[in-house]
């Protein structure tokens, strides 16, 4: 019996490249948008959080069994695009597999931004499996108190 990986994402992985493809279709043939071959690859997409306060944004995504080297940031037309690879361990031939969850090979995950931030201050961070990318507010997207004078 052959063994099958299933992963609950990856449907929905799937539905979202179809429908990428074709706007990539009608993009491509308009000069809107290139085709992505990191998205187009991807097997899984890394569970992240979102958090907001006055100075900055900061996502926080598992990626845990990544090693560093395996980690691409880049910035690109007002989103943030995380991608890589986690490597799968070289399965024992003797050892009998009953399950196997963990997803393996290319990732993707891509974020739009708001378009007031610092884009040169973008810092990233990763330790113990978890990246943290850090992205300042620009001034003017900060929010602020104004005094009220009463006569």
């Amino acid at each position: 019996m052959a063994l099958v990986r299933w992963n609950p994402t990856r449907e929905l992985m799937n539905l979202e490249k179809e429908f990428s493809k074709l706007f990539n279709t009608f993009g491509s043939r308009f000069g809107l948008r290139d085709s992505d071959d990191d998205f187009e690859n991807a097997v899984w997409s890394p569970l992240t959080d979102i958090s907001e306060d006055n100075d900055k944004y900061v996502l926080s995504m598992d990626i845990p069994g990544v090693d560093k080297k395996d980690v691409k940031i880049s910035y690109k037309n007002g989103s943030i695009v995380v991608s890589g690879e986690r490597k799968q361990e070289s399965e024992e031939k003797s050892s009998k597999y009953h399950r196997i969850e963990r997803a393996y090979g290319k990732y993707y995950r891509e974020f739009m931004l708001p378009e007031k931030i610092v884009e040169d201050k973008i810092e990233a961070k990763f330790k113990d499996g978890t990246l943290t990318v850090t992205i300042p507010k620009a001034e003017e997207a900060k929010p602020r108190e104004i005094d009220i004078k009463v006569n």
